[in-house]
């Protein structure tokens, strides 16, 4: 999925809720995510030092100099057919 399927998607998953407009939810993608141009929240955490923890999901870490996720419980669950 690249950055406009995940914009779609997003939009599908919040239609029902706020009904963000594809461009909103393309800044906030860019605002976590990052650009070409701009890094974003969770790389200028990892620069920092910092790791970034997004419960069930997973965690954004530093390790030996190499951005890394760590996948959350939930998300190995969901992904191998063994959410419960």
């Amino acid at each position: 999925m690249d950055r406009s399927g995940l914009i779609e998607a997003i939009g599908r998953k919040t239609a029902g809720g706020s009904g963000l407009p594809d461009e909103e939810i393309g800044r906030v993608v860019d605002a976590v995510f990052g650009t070409v141009a701009e890094p974003g929240v969770i790389a200028e955490a990892l620069k920092d030092g910092r790791a970034v923890t997004l419960v069930g999901f997973g965690s954004f870490h530093d390790v030996g100099g190499e951005a890394s996720l760590r996948p959350g419980k939930a998300l190995n669950e969901f992904v191998h057919d063994r959410a419960g």
